[in-house]
């Protein structure tokens, strides 16, 4: 009998053993999985801030093409404002003369004006 009991405690002993060594592993292979999940979802949020980030990227091309063609048009419509200053400094320049030639009119017609006066106010002879 002593070596039935004996027998048994080393077939005991091995399912023990075995037990734990199924316990480490199966903690083990847990621990694992749920290392990799936490890093599955960190490269999930990655993924999504990426995705993210190249739509703003997206919206700011569209906005710096947007804004390029508004330049274009303003260049445009300064090409055009352009002609129109030329104009109005030509004719600025033009009324500049009139003036100066008024101003030498008004003098010689206050000139020819002082003649005739002079001339009305001789007494007869």
């Amino acid at each position: 009998m002593a070596e039935n009991e004996s027998e048994r405690r080393t077939q005991d002993q091995p399912d023990e053993l075995t037990d734990a060594l199924n316990d480490l592993f199966t903690g083990v292979s847990t621990m694992i999985k749920s290392e990799l999940q936490g890093t599955n979802n960190l490269l999930e949020l990655l993924e999504k801030m990426n995705l993210r980030v190249t739509e703003e990227y997206n919206n700011y091309g569209d906005v710096a093409a947007g804004l390029r063609v508004f330049v274009e048009q303003l260049k445009h419509k300064s090409g055009n404002f352009e002609e129109y200053l030329q104009q109005i400094n030509a004719i600025d320049q033009q009324v500049t003369e009139f003036e100066a030639v008024i101003s030498m009119l008004d003098k010689y017609v206050s000139m020819l004006e002082r003649k005739v006066q002079s001339a009305y106010q001789l007494p007869p002879s």
